[in-house]
């Protein structure tokens, strides 16, 4: 499912515009992501969280040289599925 498709469809469940189902998607990934750029963590229980992980440095090994590198630390997004999600794609 893409955006438009996400759009479409929560327009129609929750019986709104699809310019007012755009709306509130586009301020709900606005929302986690501004969170996540403060490393705050969001909630929604059942649904699942979304956080920020630290990748610390490691050592890499470039395929085309096979050159030993130094693969920088990094701060990526990861979501994890709540209780009620999992047992609702079973």
């Amino acid at each position: 499912m893409n955006k438009t498709e996400l759009v479409t469809a929560v327009a129609e469940n929750a019986d709104i515009s699809r310019k007012d189902a755009e709306a509130a998607i586009n301020a709900f990934t606005d929302v986690v992501v501004d969170a996540l750029k403060n490393r705050d963590k969001v909630q929604m229980v059942g649904f699942g969280t979304f956080e920020c992980r630290e990748r610390p440095a490691r050592k890499g090994i470039n395929p085309r040289t096979r050159e030993e590198i130094e693969i920088a630390e990094t701060v990526v997004p990861h979501f994890k599925a709540g209780k009620a999600l999992k047992d609702a794609i079973k």
